[in-house]
């Protein structure tokens, strides 16, 4: 049987509608935990678990993703990193912090990306496809609350690794921590953090928001063991078969999000672990995600192999 021209349309429609549907509000709150065990602590150490958080983008009425942030305490972190876009909304740091609420106890990291001081634009989704966004952020002053929101943080301890190089304590280990503001934004400042990582640390730990190669080149050269990012969304609308489509840096698709090494590629060389969470939101503009489940990971840190 051939279809009319008509019929085509009005079944291309409908499967298009039934897909925005369940990207917008099926797996846009279909939250998930990413599970992820990395070799990179000294032999004979105790494991040591990591909650990674990042690109929340809150806005006022997320209600079942501030729901889900209520339980992540319960997979009991020895420490939370979390790398920026937190907020989206000047209305969005306080209900932020409250539900992290117990996670705040905890030892902590953070840095900002550029939604933690410029309110999202809306803009067509498919520019995507051929630029980033960098030329988005040419604002010169801020218009949403980072510095409340970096206090509320600092104020339940957690260090501020925005071009920021510290040592903290967690439980037994000594780790070193150096991080830098979001470079999509042309705000890190790695010079301010630069030199070699100190090898009798426990864990040497490279934080930002996006994984920019030219900055990650310069952790790992410092001898930093582990690099966190987001920022990625994991490519936020994926194709089966095809995968992530974009990354909005100069991050290759391939390594948009979960754990991979730094730089990638054959050959005998220095490497870092590198770990990009998909993130837990989107941009209010483009409330989709497909193919790409919004995350939060729990990495657990064990010996190195050998």
């Amino acid at each position: 049987m051939v279809m009319r021209p008509h019929t085509l349309l009005g079944t291309a429609a409908v499967a298009g509608t039934a897909v925005l549907g369940y990207s917008a509000v099926v797996e846009r709150n279909w939250f998930t935990v990413r599970w992820c065990q990395i070799p990179v602590l000294p032999a004979g150490s105790d494991a040591l678990r990591i909650l990674h958080i990042t690109d929340l983008h809150l806005t006022p009425g997320r209600h079942r993703l501030l729901s889900f942030l209520r339980t992540l305490d319960a997979l009991g972190p020895d420490l939370v990193i979390n790398t920026g876009d937190s907020i989206a909304h000047p209305r969005a740091v306080a209900p932020l912090l409250d539900a992290l609420g117990p996670l705040l106890e905890r030892p902590g990291v953070f840095v900002y990306g550029s939604n933690d001081l410029y309110s999202p634009m809306p803009k067509n989704p498919t520019r995507y496809l051929w630029r980033t966004s960098a030329d988005e952020h040419k604002r010169h002053v801020p218009d949403l609350p980072w510095a409340e929101l970096g206090a509320g943080f600092e104020a339940a301890g957690w260090m501020n690794a925005n071009n920021s190089r510290s040592r903290m304590k967690v439980g037994e280990f000594d780790i070193e921590v150096a991080g830098v503001h979001d470079s999509h934004i042309k705000r890190d400042r790695y010079a301010l953090v630069a030199g070699p990582a100190d090898p009798a640390a426990d864990l040497r730990l490279g934080v930002m928001h996006s994984p920019e190669p030219a900055i990650m080149d310069k952790f790992v050269a410092d001898g930093f063991d582990l690099l966190l990012a987001g920022h990625t969304h994991g490519g936020q609308v994926c194709l089966p078969g095809a995968g992530t489509l974009v990354t909005n840096c100069g991050l290759d698709r391939a390594r948009a999000r979960g754990l991979s090494q730094h730089p990638s590629g054959p050959g005998p060389r220095q490497r870092a672990f590198l770990h990009v969470s998909a993130g837990l939101g989107t941009s209010p503009f483009a409330p989709v995600r497909f193919c790409c489940r919004p995350e939060v990971s729990v990495l657990t840190l064990v010996p190195r192999m050998g």
